[in-house]
């Protein structure tokens, strides 16, 4: 008799959608966004005016952000295979090769511990 009790509990809390199922008031995390080279423009000027640099790729969400030499720059969401970012005078001012990377949120609510995932880098080219 108990060897049943346990056996319809279990499929009792599987079939109600309590495992894995998605279900719930939460958001799930987003998945790790992928960037595909080349950035929109992939080079510029060192002195240069400020641009809006074009991301494409894919797993992007609304609340991607494009970031800068690991800081965040003001970004839209277009697609979930394309975000633009703000990058400023500032940002091009020296020489050099600027990494570049997406962060896709963490999760929350009942998801609230999943992490924030990061895209792969891509360099940007300030000559």
């Amino acid at each position: 008799m108990k060897t049943i009790v346990v056996i319809l509990l279990t499929i009792s809390a599987l079939g109600c959608g309590g495992y894995g199922s998605g279900s719930g008031s939460g958001s799930m995390a987003a998945g790790a966004p992928s960037i595909a080279a080349p950035l929109v423009p992939n080079t510029a000027t060192a002195g240069s005016a400020a641009f809006t640099l074009t991301v494409n790729g894919s797993g992007f969400v609304s609340q991607s952000v494009v970031y800068w030499n690991s800081t965040a720059r003001t970004t839209t969401f277009v697609t979930n295979g394309q975000l633009t970012a703000a990058i400023s005078a500032a940002d091009v001012a020296n020489a050099g090769p600027v990494p570049v990377f997406v962060k896709n949120p963490g999760g929350t609510g009942i998801y609230n511990n999943q992490p924030a995932r990061n895209s792969n880098m891509v360099n940007f080219t300030v000559q």
